[in-house]
């Protein structure tokens, strides 16, 4: 919990340096510009979050006032908050909070208070949970958004990084620029439709798989003509997961010796039945799925042809190809990185070394085929 933040006595406080004001001016900016993010995250959210937002919202005000009471008259006029404060509030105002929680939680780790002796014990820790709730909260938006925006995300990086491996090789072999650009097409679609077709197989696999092992309504149907000595019926029950006493009741029950409220002929627990409903959401349509893998691909293959669809030839159509597959990979990266809580720019970096890598290896082998065929 956190604890009151007691301000030294004017008269016991020396007069601060110049350094010291500058840091703590950055200190009071910075207290000022989350507590706006945490209340306009607020204003956007219900309930619990919401209640939650507002608490953390009054912890930094109560942050804020110590800088002013170390600042005294020099922490007027007040500082302005920056460019990434700024940006963060613009987010917070417009957009959903999972994104804006992500570069939150990034600012809320990359706290001084721990090692700066004019910050209380009692607000390093407070930054030490921030960074802990805002975790937890941005947790679910993470779940909500995990399977669609991988999806997303990886279909479009698959789209890019083949592509760009596919112009770079047949560039790289000495083709004309209107190949290049005939191959770059010949890619797009191929990928693509390999991609909504193998994600229409899949998922009509994973219903079909489902629906096999889905309960039936057969016991219904062939209950009274079992011989209740044997009671094959018990063992359907039994298959189903049911203890031995469990499953000779509602055996009994199926034949009519006892009483039943419900009808549990789909499964032996009601709760299967969310399970189910849960599952047909999360796998979504076959042809939904195939419909966004095929644009999820396309949309990413199109970006390395697009200087050659616009007219552009040779080492410079190349280069431009190269920047603009550089550009899109640096924020594929970076918004995983932010889902996942990691800094953004390592992450583009990453991702960008990964593309780079596929397609220089394509280029070298391009290279190799064209001085073969020459």
């Amino acid at each position: 919990m956190s604890q009151n933040i007691t301000p030294t006595p004017l008269t016991d406080r020396p007069e601060p340096t110049r350094e010291q004001i500058k840091k703590w001016r950055r200190y009071l900016a910075e207290e000022i510009s989350e507590a706006k993010v945490y209340s306009q995250l607020a204003e956007r959210s219900e309930g619990r979050e919401a209640e939650i937002l507002r608490k953390v919202a009054e912890a930094e005000h109560r942050h804020q006032q110590h800088w002013r009471n170390l600042l005294g008259e020099h922490a007027h006029p007040e500082p302005r908050p920056s460019v990434y404060a700024r940006l963060l509030q613009f987010l917070a105002r417009n957009f959903g909070t999972v994104f804006v929680l992500a570069l939150a939680q990034r600012a809320e780790s990359r706290s001084d208070y721990a090692t700066d002796p004019h910050a209380t014990d009692a607000m390093a820790a407070d930054e030490t949970i921030h960074e802990e709730i805002v975790r937890a909260l941005s947790a679910s938006g993470r779940e909500k958004l995990s399977g669609n925006f991988r999806a997303a995300i990886f279909g479009a990086n698959d789209g890019l990084v083949s592509n760009a491996a596919l112009i770079m090789s047949i560039g790289a072999s000495g083709a004309s620029s209107q190949m290049v650009l005939l191959s770059g097409i010949a890619g797009l679609l191929a990928g693509a439709l390999s991609m909504a077709a193998g994600e229409f197989v899949s998922v009509r696999s994973q219903r079909e798989m489902l629906e096999a092992s889905r309960p039936t309504q057969v016991t219904l149907d062939v209950a009274q003509h079992l011989d209740i000595d044997a009671n094959e019926l018990e063992l359907i029950y039994r298959a189903r997961g049911m203890e031995p006493d469990a499953a000779h009741h509602r055996a009994m029950e199926r034949f009519g010796y006892l009483d039943c409220d419900c009808d549990n002929s789909l499964s032996f627990r009601p709760e299967l039945l969310e399970e189910e409903a849960e599952e047909n959401a999360a796998l979504g349509t076959d042809i939904g799925a195939s419909a966004s893998s095929f644009a999820f691909f396309a949309s990413g293959a199109l970006i390395p042809i697009l200087p050659y669809i616009f007219g552009a030839t040779g080492t410079y159509a190349m280069v431009l190809s190269l920047i603009l597959v550089s550009i899109a990979l640096m924020g594929t990266g970076g918004i995983v990185g932010l889902l996942s809580g990691a800094a953004p720019f390592t992450r583009g970096l990453r991702q960008l070394a990964i593309g780079y890598g596929a397609a220089l290896a394509a280029y070298l082998l391009g290279l190799l085929f064209g001085v073969s065929i020459g």
